[in-house]
């Protein structure tokens, strides 16, 4: 058992940072959570890895890791690796020294961290992991076929088709003549929207397609949904029982095609809404639906699942977040304390299912 108190506290490997366009998000998300960690109960490790993919054992002064200056710090940075070797549970140190942990939780967005390649790698090495594994972090990453597995659960999808690198562009436009416009261009396998434009008709699809390939050799074109969108954070084990927060709701400004990344992380023009304003049995389904999803996809520990709800009240499935923002004023913290558990006691619960296995 990982949770323990005073001097046997849990050694948590806390991996941030990331070779990911989302590595300036995971750092706010990494400090957030370093700083709330009760320290009668975790002794955390952690572990930034550099935008070049550098590995560097992380002792200095948590607020450097928000500030993205961990990094500059020599003496509290050093270069390491994972011990594979099954049940070692520890990181070498390039200067011939070993650090030991008890479990791991990789607070990185995007590929490279959020993909479940991390999450290969300790599953390998026998570490219990806080959060989705491998299979998961892969399926969620890959818009086209998380969809693919949320249809056979019965989960409505939008209209979509994938195109690869070299596809003809009048292919694409036939494709998205059948869909209908406007369609969402977006790249398979990217996070925060980077990527994400909505082209309103064919003189602006070839652009959109160009800014999709930048994140991805695979793009999808993807029907747009009347509405607007809805989230359901899940935490819970494939084993036992699933808890859901407080869905929330989305309020795009007025002329706004879509939740994009400065809007996440600014909401200059948008808002959020947790509790959801929506009728109760509405938010019924809304968790339901969430739940058909997190299973059908082999989510553990937690999630976000991001609906839309059309103006019918029909829910369409959108995508998971197996690794959503951590700060306490992130999307997933804000629902789990509208439903009456604080950002500490989130961060508790989801280590001791990582833990549990």
């Amino acid at each position: 058992m990982c949770l323990k108190t005073n001097m046997h506290a849990c050694k948590l490997l806390v991996f941030f940072g990331g070779c990911s366009s989302e590595y300036a998000v995971s750092l706010q998300s990494a400090c957030a959570v370093l700083q709330t960690l009760d320290p009668a109960r975790y002794a955390p490790v952690p572990v930034g890895i550099t935008r070049d993919g550098a590995w560097l054992y992380y002792t200095g002064p948590i607020q450097a890791v928000a500030a993205d200056t961990w990094h500059k710090d020599a003496a509290h940075c050093t270069p390491c690796t994972l011990d594979l070797t099954r049940g070692a549970r520890a990181l070498w140190l390039a200067d011939g020294g070993r650090v030991a942990f008890d479990a791991a939780f990789p607070i990185l967005h995007g590929k490279n961290g959020e993909d479940g390649t991390l999450q290969g790698a300790l599953e390998l090495a026998g570490v219990p992991l806080v959060g989705c594994g491998c299979l998961a972090g892969a399926l969620c990453m890959d818009k086209h076929r998380a969809h693919l597995l949320a249809a056979v659960a019965g989960v409505t999808v939008p209209r979509g088709q994938t195109f690869y690198k070299g596809d003809d562009l009048a292919a694409l436009r036939a494709a998205a003549d059948a869909i209908g416009w406007p369609v969402f261009v977006k790249p398979v396998r990217a996070g925060s929207s980077f990527g994400i434009s909505c082209a309103k008709d064919p003189a602006e699809l070839e652009q959109a397609v160009a800014e999709a390939f930048r994140y991805d050799d695979v793009i999808l074109l993807e029907q747009a949904i009347p509405g607007s969108e809805v989230g359901c954070a899940v935490l819970g084990n494939a084993a036992g029982d699933l808890v859901t927060g407080e869905p929330d709701l989305i309020q795009l400004a007025p002329g706004e095609a879509m939740f994009d990344y400065g809007e996440k992380y600014t909401l200059a023009h948008s808002a959020i809404h947790c509790p959801a304003p929506v009728p109760a049995e509405t938010a019924r389904r809304i968790r339901q639906t969430a739940q058909t999803v997190y299973r059908a996809l082999d989510c553990r520990g937690f999630a976000r699942v991001d609906l839309f709800l059309t103006p019918d009240g029909d829910l369409v499935f959108n995508e998971v977040n197996t690794i959503p923002g951590l700060t306490a004023h992130s999307r997933l913290p804000g629902m789990m304390k509208a439903a009456g558990m604080g950002f500490s006691a989130l961060l508790d619960r989801v280590i001791e299912l990582g833990v549990q296995g």
